[in-house]
This record gives C-alpha cells, structure tokens and sequence, in this order.
C-alpha cells in the first residue's frame, strides 16, 4: 500500500472529518445500508440469512462489506458458534445501542419532512 501524502488533500479532509465530532458520527453511520442494519438489529441478534430476508435487493457481498465495516468501527459484534453448519449471529454493541434514541428521532423527522414534501407536491 502506497503511503498518502501528509499534506494531500485527502489526508487534510480525512483529519478535518474525524476531528468534528458530528461528522465523525456521520461517517460511522454513513452509506447505503448501514443505518437501516443497526435498526434492524435494534436490541436483538439476527443471523446472516435473517438480515438478508429483512434486505432482498441487498447482495450477500455488499450485506457481507457493511458488516464488517460495522464490526471494525466497533458498532456490531458477530459472535460465531462451533457448530456444524457453523453459526454466526449479529448484534448491536453498547456504543451502538446508544444510537437508537437517535436513529428514532430522525425516523421521526425524516416521516415528518417526506410528508410535508409529499403534501407539497
């Protein structure tokens, strides 16, 4: 791997985005598909079939890359089981449980904005 340049634009911009705490968040929670797999994990463990029923129009390598990005920034744990076929389940961290006030708060207002666009329309 080919190390960046410590003034680059990218590097620069990479700093600034994880030195404000709000777009630090942002970039934890951000993407496609991430947020709707935190809600859907909520407060109870799904296995990998189980997440892919609840997403049809996800492929199994796009679910299997947002899973572990979320696994890397600490936001979900995959627990696997030694058994035969071998188990793995999927749940929420304490870090990430702290998020579900918040992801019902911008489901709410996310409700609230479509309609008025809608009605608006």
């Amino acid at each position: 791997m080919t190390a960046r340049k410590e003034n680059s634009t990218y590097t620069l911009n990479e700093k600034f985005i994880t030195d404000c705490d709000l777009t630090y968040a942002a970039n934890k929670i951000g993407g496609r598909w991430k947020i709707v797999i935190l809600d859907k994990l909520g407060n109870r463990k799904l296995r990998f079939s189980e997440l892919k029923k609840e997403f049809p129009y996800i492929s199994e390598r796009m679910l299997t890359l947002q899973l572990r990005a979320l696994e890397q920034d600490e936001l979900v744990k995959r627990t696997v089981y030694a058994e035969v076929p071998p188990r793995v389940e999927y749940e929420l961290t304490p870090i990430a449980l702290e998020f579900l006030p918040i992801f019902c708060q911008l489901s709410a207002w996310g409700k609230k904005n479509k309609m008025l666009k809608n009605n608006r329309s």
